[in-house]
């Protein structure tokens, strides 16, 4: 099984779970090493065939830096158009192509509304440039139908965990009594913990039924107040001191602050239908596992 962006915030949960399983697992970087390959190496040599599976997690985090959000575009297009490509075109080179190919992508492919409710089975033009990023990510993803390869892509909502993404930011001021809603906190907040991400990867991996789009996110909406409260409960610490929204536009941009004042209602219908049992199904659960004072090393 071949890995992109196995070391990462989603990577390295899937990985743990992939290999508990038996599975032998190659990760894809930039880095040399035992148990990896770097993607100048996949472009030279391709991947081997009969693999069980091939999946693309790979893909800077639009976060990350509170530099110009213009100057980090491009980057941030690359990581995941780039190497989605990449392996799109090396499973059509094999000889004996993978099992399955999970690509992902994110509900900003989904237009942000505060009364639209967007399932797999939503069909939605670009209205920005996150939105478009995430057509073009799941177009690069895409296989010729000649090529015998079952297909999933995992749009992935706002992943939650101790070790990394967006709980690792805001870990610190909830702990010192400084969290807060994110400006008016009416905006959905389309969440999942992290090990129910690798786990719908790994249903998906392993469940011959499942292909198309599936939602990685949580079964019961919430909206960013409430994930506050319940993070802050979790936490044992009061929750009293919002982010203003001009404050979030300046640090980050207005592109990227709008990621964080507006949502989307998404629901996991299929991922439902396709019978993956939640760990993590609301949020007091999630926030109680992520709420610990160790991070996972």
């Amino acid at each position: 099984m071949f890995v992109g962006g196995g070391t990462g915030f989603i990577g390295s949960h899937l990985y743990r779970i992939l290999a508990q399983k038996g599975y032998e697992i190659t990760i894809i970087s930039r880095h040399p090493g035992d148990g990896f390959i770097t993607w100048q190496d996949l472009k030279r040599h391709g991947l081997p065939s009969d693999l069980t599976a091939v999946v693309n997690l790979a893909g800077h985090n639009l976060m990350a830096s509170t530099k110009k959000f213009e100057d980090m575009k491009a980057v941030v297009s690359s990581s995941r158009i780039d190497t989605t490509r990449q392996l799109a075109e090396a499973i059509q080179m094999c000889d004996k192509p993978p099992k399955v190919w999970i690509s992902t992508s994110a509900i900003g492919y989904y237009p942000p509304s505060e009364t639209a409710r967007y399932t797999e089975d939503s069909v939605c033009r670009p209205v920005d440039y996150l939105s478009q990023l995430c057509v073009d990510w799941e177009k690069a993803a895409t296989l010729p139908a000649t090529v015998p390869v079952r297909h999933v892509t995992v749009r992935i909502g706002i992943v939650l965990g101790r070790d990394g993404g967006a709980i690792k930011q805001m870990f610190m001021p909830f702990l010192f009594g400084v969290g807060g809603k994110l400006g008016s906190g009416e905006q959905w907040f389309p969440w999942i913990h992290v090990d129910d991400v690798a786990g719908i990867i790994t249903h998906a991996i392993e469940t011959d039924s499942v292909s198309g789009v599936l939602n990685a996110v949580a079964p019961l909406p919430a909206t960013n107040s409430e994930f506050t409260e319940a993070f802050a409960k979790a936490m044992w610490r009061p929750a009293v001191f919002p982010v203003p929204a001009f404050a979030l536009k300046w640090l980050y941009g207005p592109e990227r602050a709008k990621a964080l004042l507006e949502g989307q209602h998404v629901s996991p219908k299929r991922t439902l239908e396709s019978n993956y049992q939640y760990l993590y199904p609301d949020l007091a659960s999630a926030c109680k596992e992520v709420a610990r004072l160790m991070a996972l090393m």
